[in-house]
């Protein structure tokens, strides 16, 4: 089928299943109520007074009004903004202003909260979820900065990139020194690399680690050591489709302790340092990330790439990919 919003740019892609990060922990405070697309519909995000998240499909069931515009929560139930109508966590209406609730119920969306983020499930024909975001276990690990932009494409284009070796010199003017072949196990796809930065003999030899792990095509972990100070980098890159052929990419960032390390210092006198480093390679991993979406803007997608030497990664890829979309 040819996307015909987008001309030549190939076929379109059906949207995934699996966990997305629709939002980060802190942009929900108790009694807030927060919208996000998400596969071309509204998402009502809201916390109740007790601090647990909910998500839901956006119109009440009585006469169409729209949480997101202007719903508020109190105690544990979410009121629409038109009648004030109230409904409990389990979706049933549990109030009105003037006389018994009628029998009316919300659609949940299932969400998890983990290491500082909103996970909504998305499963083909409402399925369940049959697995689970992987946990940041140091305490700690949770965004201290992060970014957001759009993006024009499929979510499955930006997620490719991990395993797409040749464009990180050409595009990222990054030498690629190790690369393990990328091993999947179920919805998670593990690689590591091992990069440094183009340049003269001497900054050559800088070389860093990276572990990276994609829980299906919504959820990105990259784990970066620093032995010399104990410490360890996350960057987490998130990516919702929000509607055809395009993408909401956030990326964010912490530095924790390296539990497998002998720590240097106090953790109060490293929490600024922390964070210092969080933002510094949150805004390194920004300025690389943008050289990627000027081309994600523009390409499109090739259903049979003609892949050459080196492009296995990108087949292993290609073969994980087809258990996140409908059989057939």
């Amino acid at each position: 089928m040819t996307n015909r919003a987008s001309g030549e740019r190939g076929p379109e892609l059906p949207y995934p299943s699996g966990w997305f990060g629709l939002a980060l922990s802190r942009e929900l405070a108790p009694g807030a109520v927060l919208t996000r697309r998400f596969a071309g519909e509204d998402v009502v995000l809201y916390r109740t007074r007790d601090g647990q998240p909910h998500a839901v499909r956006p119109y009440c069931p009585h006469l169409g009004a729209h949480f997101g515009a202007g719903g508020t929560v109190e105690g544990r139930n979410l009121v629409c903004p038109f009648h004030r109508f109230a409904f409990a966590p389990d979706g049933a209406c549990v109030a009105t202003p003037d006389g018994p609730p009628p029998r009316a119920r919300l659609e949940h969306h299932t969400v998890r909260e983990q290491n500082g983020f909103l996970f909504v499930w998305r499963g083909h024909d409402g399925s369940l979820p049959d697995w689970d975001v992987p946990d940041t276990s140091p305490p700690g690990a949770v965004p201290t900065a992060s970014w957001a932009t759009d993006v024009h494409a499929h979510v499955q284009e930006l997620t490719e990139n991990t395993t797409d070796l040749r464009h990180v010199p050409v595009v990222h003017h990054v030498t690629v020194w190790k690369a393990d072949p990328p091993k999947a196990e179920g919805p998670y796809l593990r690689t590591h690399l091992r990069l440094g930065p183009n340049g003269p003999a001497l900054l050559r030899k800088i070389q860093w680690d990276h572990t990276f792990l994609l829980a299906g095509m919504g959820w990105l972990r990259i784990e970066l050591p620093l032995p010399l100070l104990g410490s360890v980098i996350y960057l987490w890159v998130m990516h919702v489709p929000i509607g055809p052929r395009r993408t909401r990419l956030l990326i964010a960032s912490a530095c924790t302790d390296d539990r497998q390390t002998r720590p240097i210092g106090t953790a109060l006198v490293k929490r600024p340092v922390h964070r210092a480093i969080a933002r510094s390679m949150l805004w390194t991993a920004v300025r690389k990330v943008q050289d990627d979406v000027r081309i994600w803007n523009a390409k499109r997608y090739e259903p049979r790439p003609r892949l050459a030497a080196g492009d296995e990664g990108i087949g292993l890829y290609r073969h994980w990919a087809r258990q996140f979309y409908p059989p057939g």
